[in-house]
């Protein structure tokens, strides 16, 4: 299929993909957001298409999968939609910070415990905290991936342990 082809097909389908949103916001705004990213992401990995696959089938995959990855990126970052008048909520002063002692306590001992950590679990799950992908910590460190997530697990479980007294 030729790229204009492949456009044109793409753009009669776009009433079918606004129908489909419905599944997964009733935003208006989201919905059209939804569309566009789908549309915007088909047409940018247009060389991953397969000539006789289901096209219809191809961009509901897609959307499929944007909204549950932008649904994890906000879950994530706890964003939080301020509907009320004047904005309130987002003028509302912070109340959660660290500088209480019993806080500040609790995180350097959290700290602590993590330092504590044996060097081989303590590289890939510093670098996982602070954003890394489990395929980049791989890379830089030359080990499996399942030995990253390996070894990420068992931080966690060790932090636990020694915050728990056990």
């Amino acid at each position: 299929m030729k790229t204009l082809e492949f456009t044109h097909e793409i753009a009669g389908l776009r009433s079918t993909l606004q129908t489909f949103t419905r599944r997964f916001t009733h935003d208006r705004d989201e919905s059209l957001d939804l569309v566009q990213d789908t549309i915007l992401k088909a047409l940018t990995y247009r060389d991953k298409f397969r000539d006789n696959t289901n096209l219809k089938g191809w961009l509901f995959t897609i959307m499929r999968n944007t909204f549950i990855n932008n649904y994890r990126k906000n879950q994530r970052t706890k964003t939080s939609h301020d509907t009320t008048k004047d904005l309130y909520f987002l003028n509302v002063e912070e109340e959660h910070t660290f500088n209480r002692p019993q806080e500040s306590m609790e995180f350097r001992e959290i700290w602590n415990n993590v330092n504590n950590l044996k060097e081989e679990l303590l590289t890939p799950f510093k670098m996982h905290t602070t954003g890394y992908k489990y395929h980049e910590i791989a890379a830089h460190l030359n080990i499996p991936i399942g030995t990253v997530k390996n070894r990420i697990f068992h931080a966690r479980k060790e932090i636990q342990k020694r915050l728990h007294g056990y």
